[in-house]
């Protein structure tokens, strides 16, 4: 199969798939920014962003005008494979940043599979989820200009997914029929070997055996909760002093906004937050392996998170065997049973999220029922099973379709 892979910042969620299509002698060709990372093994035809957008263009359609222009540098350079004779099985895209808005104007008759991460709601999702931040009150019709750019997504796919249910639960119930859920999958901890310590950026060094808890987002922004986490640990200090607490992530924002009068949020709640520090640790970003080693050594494991996309750390902290403590809120609620696999707070109780920690700490180890449940869960999301599903989809859309075309193998000179 030729698979051609199209993602801003390649390789994305598309990574282990992607690794698993070169396993199976599949021939995988990409496509991302120039700042994407790329993946070793997989030629990368990169492009530049495009141009600064005016100052006269209206705000709703800065971003629409950047996926525009995105989109026709991904025209120009699946023109240029086309005619240099390369011709896709299946076109796997994140349509997200607008990259896929022309591919069906070149390969009309190439299945595109999406990947629908998230289609944004006035209301019932990430807006206006946390009243500590006011909304405009114009959200609503900023979201819906915003959204027409996925309605163009949805209408060009053959076929999409979704890595949760209630991922495709948001997209209009008109498109939710050709959406599969599928999640990626994280890699399991199937390592034999017990991590014994890590020394951390700082010098620090943990133990197994401590009382450890860690939090982690890609970075520390109030969409991840890192507002509430920083806000329960004083409590968390006091009912047990001897905790050490792990804070990974970086100091810029994914999803939301810049704190005012802050260099970042790290800034802005250590100004707010007053407790020992010595026994705090913000590492900033990590090596996966470091990170993982972490989660290995972990008590308690903190995800809190507005009701919008799942993090793999979250799969991955319930795979390294952690007691994990999460916020009530959706899709969080499809992988975590209150009191079975884990235990859920109130987003936004301090107080809660607090006890339920300190409760860990201090129950001696009662906890393993709950530790053996949530790998149990975890193993459901095994990267294994994830491309399996992956590949199974991409026969369904070429099904039929491989004997009608003339296969022209991708060549080293395009």
């Amino acid at each position: 199969m030729k698979l051609l892979v199209v993602h801003q910042n390649f390789p994305g969620q598309f990574r282990h798939v992607v690794l698993a299509a070169i396993a199976r002698g599949d021939e995988v060709v990409a496509i991302g920014r120039d700042t994407a990372p790329g993946l070793a093994g997989v030629k990368l035809f990169r492009y530049r962003a495009g141009r600064k957008t005016p100052a006269n263009v209206h705000p709703y359609l800065i971003r629409y005008e950047q996926a525009v222009l995105d989109g026709q540098k991904v025209f120009a350079i699946l023109a240029r494979l086309k005619q240099a004779g390369y011709r896709p099985d299946v076109i796997l895209a994140h349509p997200g940043w607008g990259e896929t808005l022309f591919v069906k104007d070149v390969f009309a008759d190439t299945p595109l599979v999406h990947y629908c991460e998230y289609y944004y709601r006035a209301h019932g999702a990430d807006s206006g989820f946390d009243p500590e931040f006011a909304r405009d009150e114009r959200e609503s019709s900023r979201l819906r200009v915003l959204n027409s750019m996925h309605l163009l997504n949805l209408e060009q796919c053959d076929l999409a997914i979704a890595p949760t249910h209630w991922q495709r639960s948001l997209f209009p119930e008109a498109y939710r029929s050709r959406i599969r859920v599928i999640h990626e999958g994280v890699v399991q901890n199937k390592s034999v070997v017990q991590v014994e310590s890590v020394v951390l950026p700082c010098g620090a060094k943990l133990k197994a055996g401590q009382p450890i808890v860690t939090y982690v987002a890609r970075n520390l922004e109030p969409y991840r909760g890192f507002h509430s986490f920083m806000r329960a640990i004083p409590r968390i200090q006091a009912a047990c002093p001897s905790v050490r607490i792990v804070i990974v992530g970086g100091d810029e924002v994914s999803y939301g906004r810049m704190p005012a009068e802050y260099a970042n949020w790290r800034c802005r709640m250590l100004a707010e937050v007053k407790f020992d520090h010595s026994r705090v640790h913000f590492t900033g970003k990590l090596p996966y392996q470091t990170y993982r080693a972490i989660l290995q050594l972990s008590t308690v494991h903190v995800y809190l998170t507005y009701p919008f996309v799942l993090s793999w750390s979250l799969l991955e902290a319930m795979a390294s065997g952690c007691v994990v403590v999460a916020s009530d809120t959706a899709p969080v609620m499809e992988v975590i049973q209150d009191g079975v696999n884990g235990l859920l707070v109130d987003f936004f109780d301090c107080q809660a999220i607090a006890e339920s920690v300190s409760k860990v700490l201090n129950s001696c180890g009662v906890h393993k029922a709950m530790q053996a449940a949530a790998k149990r869960t975890a193993s459901k999301f095994d990267v294994v099973a994830g491309t399996k599903q992956y590949f199974e989809l991409f026969e369904s859309a070429t099904s039929g379709l491989n004997g009608k075309r003339t296969a022209v193998r991708f060549g080293a000179g395009i």
